[in-house]
Order: C-alpha cells, then structure tokens, then sequence
C-alpha cells in the first residue's frame, strides 16, 4: 500500500464507523470517481489522483488538501506558481528550513503573517 492510500483509507474508515456516509462507494460518488478507482487508490494499486480529485477527497473527508496532496507526491498549483516566481530563493529557503523543529517554522510563520520582517 501507498502513504496516500493507507492515509486515505485510515480516515475514511474512521468516519464510517460513525457515519454510514463514509463507506467507499458513497465518498467515490460524492467526489466524482468510480468505488473501483477509490479502491485501487486505497489499496496503492492506482497512482496518485489528480490534484483535482485529492482536493475532493480532502473537502470530503475534512482533511488538509496540502497534505493529502504531499502524500500522493504532487504540491498545490498555486504553490509551484510561486516557486517558480522566485525559483533559487524559495528552494534555498526550503532547503534551509528542513531541519528546523516545527515551532521554529510555525514562529517564522506568524511572523510573516503578522508582518514582522
């Protein structure tokens, strides 16, 4: 199974425990895909959906678009637009901040919110 795959299904299933609207076939017509392509997905027998389709899973299931989107190996379009707007400073900054602790990139996040640069 994939990362995606096995995320996906994990999150699914949990909801349906609870809500009948969770079971396979019903999210797959909800999101507009066939159960069998949903399975293949959850099982890592299809590769990663379109970006398109990961957002409808992601609004379905409540779950972060970005994420889903990172572990089907794609990034959002309105991200790669804006890295390829400043290209050599956005993969410096990146490659900089992979072994920074999360609150040391969450502070460096409400800085630049809140415009403290």
């Amino acid at each position: 199974m994939s990362d995606l795959g096995d995320y996906l299904r994990k999150q699914r299933e949990q909801r349906r425990q609870s809500d009948p609207q969770f079971s396979l076939r019903k999210v797959a017509q909800r999101i507009g895909v066939q159960p069998s392509y949903l399975s293949k997905v959850e099982r890592g027998s299809e590769g990663s959906p379109s970006e398109e389709t990961l957002r409808r899973l992601a609004e379905d299931l409540n779950e972060d678009a970005d994420i889903l989107l990172a572990l089907g190996g794609k990034i959002s379009t309105d991200l790669a637009s804006i890295i390829r707007k400043r290209p050599k400073l956005f993969a410096e900054l990146i490659r900089d901040l992979k072994d920074i602790p999360d609150h040391a990139v969450l502070r460096i996040v409400r800085e630049v919110r809140d415009g403290n640069w």
